[in-house]
């Protein structure tokens, strides 16, 4: 399935009523054909995190929670996907996404016939082999039995290798705020190692310079609106960042920029010292998400 057809399938699904509530997704979804199933399930892979709002956050809770609820229904899926799709980073994502989960929830349900399915499936030894599995667990090591683990780890690092490493510590502030926002809008399919390197250098910032936090922060604000993304940067960074030796800056700068201050409502600092969550409370007012 290409580009245009995940288009059209997610239209369809985003225009769809029934996908208001937890109950109404299964009910219009469950009764799908394993092969529209694993069709759409591909194409949420391929929705980048800035989309993923609505219905479409409705359907991959509905994917999240299958293995739990049907997982002879969830081992379908499985095998239709590494059946119809070619895309191997699309198919990456069953392993973390939805087979561990599967096992960890149904192991013993599913080890018999996923065993009889691997004797005669290469891709499924192929995905297997992404399993990280417990020396120590009896169900785990007869996965290992019929897992290619060396395949998948050659494709995993073909993927999780970027073809332009970041160097965070030798960027602009400004550089750092548009190779933030990339790096934060693409799908976990097409995640590679440079959103690790964001992730750890926004680690260090924080403990080492919470200054240039703030300032990476205000940074992004100039250049993203998304709900998404600004949900995710008030969250992580904004929340993390707060503490009693940056609330004065913090203070000054939602003084004067509007945007920085809404950015404050989206923050969680329920266990904050009194004293912050008072200072906090002041700035923020009604204006929280």
């Amino acid at each position: 399935m290409g580009p245009t057809d995940d288009t059209g399938l997610l239209e369809v699904i985003a225009a769809a009523p029934q996908l208001r509530t937890p109950d109404e997704t299964e009910a219009f979804l469950d009764p799908m054909p394993i092969s529209e199933l694993a069709a759409m399930w591909c194409a949420l892979q391929r929705v980048s995190r800035r989309d993923q709002v609505g219905s479409v956050w409705a359907l991959k809770l509905y994917f999240d929670h299958l293995p739990h609820r049907r997982p002879q229904a969830a081992l379908d899926l499985v095998l239709e996907v590494l059946r119809t799709e070619a895309d191997k980073p699309t198919v990456m994502q069953l392993n973390d996404k939805f087979l561990l989960s599967l096992l960890y929830a149904h192991g013993e349900e599913v080890i018999g016939r996923i065993e009889q399915e691997a004797a005669r499936n290469d891709r499924l030894r192929w995905l297997l082999g992404g399993v990280h599995v417990d020396p120590h667990d009896p169900l785990m090591s007869r996965l290992a039995a019929c897992a290619d683990s060396k395949a998948w780890q050659v494709d995993h690092l073909a993927q999780r290798t970027p073809r332009e490493p970041l160097d965070c510590a030798n960027m602009s502030t400004a550089a750092l705020a548009r190779a933030w926002v990339e790096q934060y809008s693409r799908s976990d399919r097409d995640q590679d190692d440079n959103f690790f390197a964001i992730m750890d250098f926004e680690r260090d910032l924080r403990e080492d310079d919470p200054d240039g936090m703030i300032d990476l922060i205000l940074e992004i604000l100039k250049i993203e609106a998304n709900p998404v993304l600004l949900s995710l940067l008030a969250a992580g960074p904004l929340e993390d960042v707060i503490s009693a030796g940056t609330i004065d800056r913090i203070e000054r700068e939602a003084r004067v920029n509007e945007r920085f201050r809404d950015l404050l409502g989206g923050v969680w600092y329920y266990r904050v010292p009194d004293e912050l969550k008072t200072r906090l409370d002041a700035l923020i007012g009604e204006s929280r998400w």
